[in-house]
């Protein structure tokens, strides 16, 4: 800088003497970085060192707010910026609540270094500008030009707004900067001999007197807020008001000093919205976490629906939840709730409540009485459980493309189900969707007692109908499971037609997604296929075992093992959504026979030669099936004393065996993995 720009003297005010601004502003040669201070040194220090610039690099609220008091009581014209390290949401609103004139947590060191030198350089141009030319920068006028008290006080505050009031309210001398100047459309000097109540409504006057009355009474400073119409709106202004030592013209009178801090209020504002939406959603999480934890614990379907209920609406956050059961023609019936009786309960699940979209689409539905832009079917008022209900969402119970049902919750609060606490109950029924096919898909497999369900199904829209009726073919399932991106694949015995012609109909036929012919023939063939609707889909996320499911004549004749318990009209709902003509033929108990395992070794090793059964252990212990392999086909094949190929033969039909024990055992059809 030239030698004619006046020096920028900053004190940094931190928790220790080490800081990382320190060493930026000590290097910067527009900065006269007169001393750093600990929190504690804040008020002797700058009682005894006029600065024109303030530099709070400390993190804690409670000290920040402490700070900034101390410097506003002295009424300094300091710039004072807060420069954390580490900023908070608090942190700002802090700042920003107790004077601060800005709040730079988010930039750079030198970014920070930069703004308290435009904010410094600011300053002194306005004081130099009012020194040369006073009526360009400010509107100033005086009663009395000689009272040199409140004079040097004005010049040493450089607030936005300065008066002198007496104790009657009465207006005796105004300030006004450039900035403020624009909110009004009279010059300051228009204020003289005016009292308060003939500039403010009467209310704010009457508040603003008071604060007169209690400076004077008290000897000290007070502060006030309070608002005004301007020619930019409704404003807000910040006053510290300090009784003066002398009177004038006979009357106690006061030093008036305002600034507009709608701008900050506005942050401040916007900072504690967020921070209370904040707060809200991790409620919110938390809860939905609990509800989940519940679900997993949860070891019926019943207590699983019930839990959910009950703790939604213990929460507080939530008035009323409800579970519904989708029909065959996807209607929706009542099956548990919290938050009213079960009558009004019932009730409430016959309102159209978008349950049709959820179904459909699997996307939740929310809606509000405040809602303008998608104003629901039917009015919440219909809902009777509790006349402060504003807003309601329904969110499908559903694992993979079944759904299971419908989770409707009710709150007061008319700003509820925003996206993010739609994303929480996307995840819980999610969560409630899988929990309710594990605890199906457990019951099955720990029961030792099972029922056979025959279930007839007279025509449909798939391939394997297609093709028993067109070529008079029979059509099987030989088995049917998922892949990791949890696409369904069936593989289908088709007997009676080659694998060019199923190509052929694949090709054209809108049920297939993917098809490819594994086995090919020209009488019979093994297709693997993926449909668009897979009702073999349905039935394993109902928790049955497939036994066997064929197609002949265009009728599909299904085998089903469900436990004992198990809700049979569920499952022909389901099949009914994707069959229109489906019937229960037969139901079956059957008893499961309990194999203990050197039962099912010695059933494995009758079923293999002497030759196979060599040929496997040769290369278990051999290593070949180890990765690098230990032998390799060659040297299996030479311990044998046979040729390769002939060794190959025997370890294929070997491993054909043990595969066909484990996978196809009872013949029936099994889903390994994350089944669908």
């Amino acid at each position: 800088m030239s030698d004619n720009t006046p020096n920028n003297d900053v004190i940094l005010i931190s928790a220790s003497e080490r800081h990382r601004l320190q060493t930026a502003l000590h290097e910067d040669d527009r900065v006269n970085l007169r001393q750093v201070i600990a929190p504690e040194e804040t008020l002797p220090t700058l009682e005894s060192n006029g600065v024109t610039g303030i530099v709070l690099g400390l993190e804690d609220p409670t000290t920040v707010e402490s700070v900034l008091d101390q410097i506003r009581t002295l009424s300094t014209s300091s710039k004072v910026l807060v420069a954390p390290e580490n900023g908070s949401e608090r942190l700002a609103t802090v700042s920003f609540r107790s004077g601060a004139s800005d709040y730079l947590s988010s930039e750079s060191t030198s970014g920070v270094v930069d703004r308290v030198v435009t904010e410094l350089e600011h300053t002194v141009d306005s004081a130099s500008q009012s020194e040369a030319s006073p009526d360009h920068s400010q509107s100033k006028v005086s009663l009395d030009q000689t009272d040199e008290s409140y004079e040097e006080l004005f010049g040493r505050a450089l607030p936005e707004e300065a008066f002198v009031i007496d104790e009657n309210g009465t207006y005796l001398d105004a300030q006004i900067s450039v900035n403020s100047s624009k909110l009004y459309d009279f010059p300051a000097e228009d204020l003289l001999g005016l009292k308060l109540d003939d500039v403010f409504s009467a209310p704010v006057a009457t508040s603003l007197q008071d604060c007169i009355t209690r400076t004077i009474e008290s000897g000290s400073v007070q502060s006030i807020e309070y608002q005004t119409q301007t020619a930019k709106g409704l404003r807000t202004f910040e006053a510290r008001v300090i009784l003066l030592d002398e009177q004038i013209h006979g009357k106690r009178a006061v030093v008036w000093l305002a600034r507009d801090i709608t701008d900050w209020r506005e942050k401040e504002q916007r900072l504690r919205s967020r921070h209370k939406r904040l707060e809200r959603t991790n409620e919110i999480n938390a809860v939905v976490k609990e509800v989940i934890k519940t679900v997993v614990e949860s070891p019926t379907r019943p207590a699983i629906e019930e839990n959910v209920c009950d703790r939604l609406v213990e929460s507080e956050l939530y008035s009323c939840a409800l579970v519904g059961e989708v029909g065959g023609d996807s209607n929706v019936f009542y099956r548990v709730g919290s938050g009213g009786p079960d009558a009004e309960l019932t009730k409430v699940i016959e309102q159209d409540l978008r349950y049709q979209q959820a179904i459909e689409t699997g996307e939740i539905q929310s809606f509000s009485d405040d809602d303008r832009v998608d104003q629901p079917p039917v009015p919440l008022e219909g809902v009777k459980i509790d006349s402060n209900i504003n807003s309601a969402m329904v969110v499908p119970i559903a694992h993979d493309d079944l759904v299971y049902g419908v989770l409707t919750v009710f709150a007061t609060r008319s700003t509820a189900f925003g996206s993010r606490e739609r994303d929480s109950f996307r995840l819980l029924g999610e969560s409630i969707g899988f929990s309710i096919n594990a605890v199906k898909n457990r019951r099955l497999l720990f029961s030792d007692a099972v029922v056979e369900l025959e279930i007839r199904i007279d025509g449909g829209d798939s391939i394997s109908f297609h093709l028993s009726e067109k070529y008079d073919c029979t059509c099987s399932l030989k088995w049917a499971g998922t892949t990791a991106r949890g696409n369904t694949y069936q593989y289908v015995l088709i007997d009676g037609i080659g694998g060019d012609t199923v190509r052929k109909e694949a090709e054209q036929h809108n049920s297939v997604q993917e098809y490819r012919i594994v086995h090919d023939g020209d009488e019979h063939c093994i297709a693997e296929l993926r449909l668009v609707k897979s009702g073999v889909r349905a039935l394993s996320n109902l928790g049955v075992t497939i036994r066997d499911i064929s197609v002949e004549d265009s009728v599909t004749t299904c085998l089903l093992d469900v436990p004992r318990d198990a809700d049979v009209r569920e499952i022909l709902n389901n099949l009914g959504q994707i069959y229109q003509n489906t019937e229960l033929v037969a139901r079956r108990e059957v008893d499961r026979s309990v194999r203990t395992v050197s039962e099912q070794r010695d059933r494995i090793l009758d079923q293999l030669t002497e030759k196979q059964l060599t040929t496997l252990r040769l290369a278990y212990y051999g290593g070949y099936f180890d990765w690098p392999r230990g032998s390799t086909g060659e040297e299996i094949a030479e311990a044998m004393d046979v040729a390769p190929p002939t060794m190959h033969q025997h370890l294929r039909k070997a491993l054909q065996e043990l595969l066909c024990e484990f996978l196809e055992e009872g013949t029936q059809t099994v889903f390994d993995g994350d089944q669908t």
